[in-house]
């Protein structure tokens, strides 16, 4: 396993041999809050757009992605 410096992509963290923490309990709690707008004021190199790329897969409906994952029995 390997550090994924400088990845921004939900799909190729997961397909390869790389950590990865999982935050997507943290996705969830943002999706069922059911706020309409959120501002993501982050610093460079923050994780936004890993973020982006992991709300995509999970609403494009790449299941196998989020085996083993807090919101893989969750989220339909």
């Amino acid at each position: 396993m390997y550090l994924p410096l400088g990845q921004s992509d939900f799909k190729n963290l997961r397909n390869e041999d790389c950590y990865y923490v999982d935050k997507t309990h943290l996705i969830y709690q943002l999706l069922k809050s059911r706020v309409r707008y959120y501002f993501l004021s982050r610093p460079r190199r923050f994780g936004k757009s890993l973020l982006v790329s992991t709300l995509q897969y999970l609403f494009e409906g790449e299941r196998e992605l989020f085996n083993g994952l807090y919101i893989e029995d969750k989220w339909d």
